[in-house]
């Protein structure tokens, strides 16, 4: 089990550092960073997420959490109705009712928009990417991170993801190999200048 204080120090010592703010010395690739964890310890991950963000939000850096269950849950409400899913699930084998958030949440048409939305009336200085694996399989990270690239470039994107990252492909739980991702950097490798 990695010790979650220990990366979470490091965790802030990055995204409160003026040159990652700044997204320099990216050698011009996009300005994502994969923050993995031990799916185990989903629980103290979001807690410790929660302290991140008020530890950087009371040292002037705000923080716009995007987390994908959330947002999935807000637009499944608006589309069906308040609780509706629900019902709707009961009704459905998993692969129509999978196929149906997957049409309902399209990730062109509905999904990045609303997103989208929510960076352009934010005065974020960072970006949380949160509740991957919540939402998996009807809306997978590599697609989302492919398409959130063309709308989330005024500040860095720190997606926490439940698995294995290694700088190539993301494995979702350690398990599932979600689909080659070539475009972000493991923030646990990330330096700091002295």
């Amino acid at each position: 089990m990695e010790d979650i204080v220990k990366k979470f120090e490091h965790l802030y010592q990055v995204i409160s550092n003026q040159e990652f703010l700044r997204m320099e010395s990216l050698g011009g690739e996009i300005p994502f960073f994969i923050a993995a964890f031990d799916p185990k310890q989903q629980n103290d991950v979001e807690r410790a997420i929660r302290s991140l963000k008020n530890k950087l939000e009371t040292n002037g850096i705000p923080v716009l959490e995007l987390n994908l269950y959330d947002i999935a849950l807000e637009l499944l409400n608006e589309e069906l109705g308040e609780g509706e899913i629900f019902e709707l699930e009961k009704t459905m084998d998993k692969k129509e009712f999978k196929e149906a958030l997957q049409s309902i949440l399209d990730i062109n048409e509905v999904l990045i928009p609303k997103i989208k939305g929510m960076i352009d009336t934010a005065s974020a200085k960072v970006y949380f990417l949160t509740g991957i694996g919540l939402v998996f399989p009807f809306i997978r990270s590599h697609n989302v991170l492919n398409n959130l690239q063309n709308v989330a470039k005024k500040a860095p994107t720190v997606a926490f993801f439940a698995g294995d990252y290694n700088g190539y492909s993301l494995e979702l739980f350690g398990l599932m190999k979600d689909d080659n991702y070539y475009r972000a950097f493991n923030i646990a490798n990330y330096k700091l200048k002295k």
